[in-house]
């Protein structure tokens, strides 16, 4: 049978850069810092969504990078996840290639459709797929949900692809989560937020913050500055997408810790939600924003659902999704 193209099939694509999906604005690049826009390449969250009829297994080509032989990440399972009707029905190990097939046996109990979770640790690129006897179809497309932030987002820690908050909190709300986490970036910058409002989106979550206290620090009327200036620009294109900030999550290292500005993380914190609801009550000299929600974040994790005192284990993820995917909906006109 002809391999069909993937491109109908691929959920969670922001933009195609020569046909490759990519995470931020191939021809915006320019602007953004480098370490920003090399994670972008990397095709997080990407995912093969599918219906199939009377078919007993898939069948993916794909292309990949292999770690090299002292590269962390080849001790990372290069693993295909098979899911449906919200569990993990199947996980198919491969070694790393650069280019192969891998056939995904399926079960025929559920008409329900079906998501390929590719291992993220090779940045596969699909080539096609096909179905083993019967058919396969894209599956229906959800909402939109563009997720922004750093390596929290990005799932750093979570053991899948599928077990990061972002894509457990969108398979719990029935959406197509887009994932634009950046580890080690997400600063709040100006274009970052101009190529979220450039994109079509049903809801936007924003959960940066972390990376402000360490990797380039802020003060706190910096951060409160930076989240106003962010918002406005992302509001520019969404005036009125329901919008969810989530502040920082407990970061037991740097809670009362000044930075190199002299800010604790709490510090920026309370400059971030502070932010917020200036922004949503019309307090900080623009309109009240009813589309706006916060998440304070503080709370929401303990230190034991902490992998390395930065990045949630599964657990943590779980819980963080479960929060995100409550307060999400409460991104609705007061009244």
């Amino acid at each position: 049978m002809t391999w069909l193209d993937p491109h109908p099939f691929l959920r969670g694509v922001a933009w195609l850069d020569r046909g490759r999906p990519v995470r931020a604005d191939p021809a915006d690049a320019g602007r953004l810092p480098w370490d920003a826009w090399e994670r972008a390449t990397l095709p997080i969250g990407v995912r093969l969504e599918f219906t199939a009829e009377d078919a007993a297994a898939v069948e993916i080509r794909y292309r990949a990078s292999p770690p090299g032989e002292s590269d962390a990440l080849r001790e990372l399972p290069h693993c295909f996840a098979l899911w449906q009707d919200g569990r993990c029905v199947s996980e198919t190990i491969t070694e790393p290639a650069a280019e192969s097939v891998v056939t995904l046996a399926l079960p025929g109990s559920s008409a329900a459709p079906f998501t390929v979770h590719p291992p993220e640790s090779v940045a596969p690129e699909i080539l096609g797929l096909r179905a083993v006897g019967g058919s396969i179809a894209p599956a229906p497309r959800q909402p939109r949900w563009l997720v922004h932030g750093d390596s929290i987002t990005e799932g750093w820690w979570s053991t899948r692809p599928a077990h990061s908050w972002p894509a457990t909190a969108g398979r719990r709300l029935g959406l197509d989560t887009v994932n634009l986490g950046y580890a080690g970036c997400a600063h709040g910058e100006p274009a970052l937020a101009e190529q979220l409002a450039s994109l079509d989106a049903d809801a936007i979550t924003l959960a940066f913050g972390t990376n402000c206290w360490s990797s380039t620090p802020c003060s706190a009327p910096l951060m409160y500055e930076t989240v106003r200036t962010f918002l406005t620009l992302v509001r520019q294109g969404h005036p009125r997408t329901p919008l969810l900030v989530v502040s920082p999550v407990l970061r037991p290292g740097a809670e009362n810790t000044p930075n190199r500005l002299g800010a604790t993380l709490a510090d920026l914190r309370t400059a971030m939600e502070r932010a917020v609801m200036d922004r949503r009550e019309g307090s900080d000299g623009q309109d009240a924003d009813d589309w706006l929600a916060l998440l304070p974040g503080r709370d929401l994790l303990g230190a034991g659902q902490l992998a390395d005192g930065v990045h949630p284990d599964d657990e943590g993820h779980a819980v963080l999704a479960a929060a995100v995917a409550e307060a999400l909906p409460s991104a609705r006109p007061n009244g």
